[in-house]
């Protein structure tokens, strides 16, 4: 996965953390490959992606799973994005400051409408899966 998956995504994701919106939260976000409507990420988290208990913060989890699957998606059709019409994630293990997390995105299904994407939240140290989550987007 490189080449101009990558380059796309990566575009993308400078797109996302130079505005002046709620994206800009990625910015940390390393994409590590991208393409054919996968991505692959990272993410050393800091004191600013924890809870009131120092692990990483759920909404950061669900942002990650909401906007990291729309860069997998361009890496297949360029130029078509979608909106989400759904997230489901489990929380499964707690990540803490100065723990890098890994974040897998796979399209497993895109159709005239919709697209379905898996996400996988690993620690890249000891590959322990942290959360797992299902993106549903709507196809504009």
């Amino acid at each position: 996965m490189s080449g101009n998956g990558f380059k796309i995504a990566e575009n993308l994701f400078k797109k996302f953390v130079s505005s002046k919106g709620f994206e800009r939260v990625m910015e940390k976000v390393k994409i590590l490959n991208a393409g054919e409507g996968r991505l692959q990420a990272e993410l050393v988290l800091g004191p600013e992606h924890q809870n009131t208990k120092g692990t990483l913060h759920g909404g950061l989890t669900a942002t990650l799973v909401d906007i990291l699957p729309t860069a997998a998606f361009m890496t297949r059709q360029n130029g078509v994005i979608g909106t989400t019409v759904n997230l489901d994630i489990s929380y499964l293990k707690p990540a803490k400051e100065g723990d890098t997390i890994v974040i897998d995105c796979n399209t497993l299904k895109a159709g005239k409408a919709l697209a379905f994407f898996e996400v996988e939240i690993r620690k890249k140290q000891t590959g322990e899966l942290i959360a797992k989550g299902f993106h549903t987007m709507y196809i504009a």
